[in-house]
């Protein structure tokens, strides 16, 4: 009964400790002002590519050979390509595909990051030896140049970029997910939980992942950035969606072309398009990380003296 009132007494300190509550996170996003850009940046880039096509209703594919390379106006907002294809219905298109994409591949590689590192970390021994070889091994290889390798033997599709952008990627997560692990595994609360039989399944779900739970939401965030980058980079050297998919990065090679022509149109909007994006997630990761630490909620409390 004792093992009982201690395991719960230590596990609810801890949770006190390392899971602040909802009015910690309010004060050190009102205090975070790059918060709120970046999720206002988010909210307009999600309105623009889901809501913005519900109402602008212009065909991204459509060829208007007698509107080729023409610089905005009334009936084209934004101009049109090469082709004749509206640039607005395609930026607009392209950012579906780059949110879409992005998203699931972070959470992809965050589940097996997840997985990973918590075995290597609370297992030990030989296994957790093995498991971080191949990390390094991984880690060693460029994720751009294993990403194209891999690319240029299938044929691309966004379920498929997907699962490469979450293969070549989820690596440095686990070795995020071990660090904690590892520090995490010989506190009280697990080793009560051990002791009294809990399975690894069971101490994975109570104890660790809450406590991993704010390392890994910060993660996620920066890596949804890195892969809209990553998506926009393969598309940029040909090895994306095949055309004519409009995709951000695709826009950009295709503005390359014709920049000699002064064709500012086709540059400017997919490549602000490809940085508002970056930006914003990037800002609200930078919120997360401020929100979990104590040092920065200390000088919320303090009034912001140093």
């Amino acid at each position: 009964m004792s093992v009982t009132y201690s395991e719960v007494a230590i596990e609810t300190q801890e949770e006190e400790w390392e899971h602040p509550g909802p009015s910690r996170f309010r004060r050190i996003f009102w205090h975070h002002p790059l918060a709120w850009m970046g999720i206002i940046g988010l909210v307009i880039l999600v309105g623009f590519s889901f809501v913005g096509p519900l109402i602008y209703r212009a065909n991204p594919y459509t060829l208007h050979l007698t509107a080729i390379l023409k610089p905005p106006s009334a009936e084209f907002p934004l101009g049109t390509n090469n082709l004749g294809r509206n640039m607005l219905a395609r930026l607009m298109l392209g950012g579906q595909m780059s949110l879409e994409v992005g998203f699931a591949a972070a959470i992809s590689a965050m589940g097996i990051g997840i997985i990973y590192g918590m075995v290597a970390g609370y297992v030990g021994g030989w296994l957790d030896a093995i498991m971080m070889r191949l990390v390094d091994l991984l880690r060693a290889i460029p994720g751009l140049f294993l990403l194209i390798f891999l690319d240029s033997l299938v044929t691309p599709s966004a379920g498929l970029l997907v699962v490469l952008i979450a293969l070549t990627s989820w690596h440095g997560v686990s070795r995020l997910v071990r660090a904690e692990v590892l520090s995490l595994k010989h506190r009280l609360y697990v080793e009560a939980s051990r002791a009294m039989g809990g399975s690894l399944g069971h101490i994975a779900l109570r104890h660790l992942f809450p406590n991993i739970l704010g390392t890994v939401i910060v993660a996620t965030t920066f890596m949804v950035a890195d892969s809209v980058l990553v998506i926009a980079s393969l598309s940029f050297l040909g090895m994306g969606l095949p055309p004519p998919t409009p995709n951000w990065g695709a826009m950009l090679a295709d503005a390359m072309t014709y920049l000699p022509q002064h064709t500012w149109w086709l540059i400017y909007p997919p490549g602000l398009a490809v940085l508002w994006t970056v930006l914003s997630i990037s800002f609200i990761g930078d919120a997360f990380r401020a929100a979990l630490d104590t040092r920065m909620d200390a000088k919320v409390r303090g009034g912001g003296s140093e």
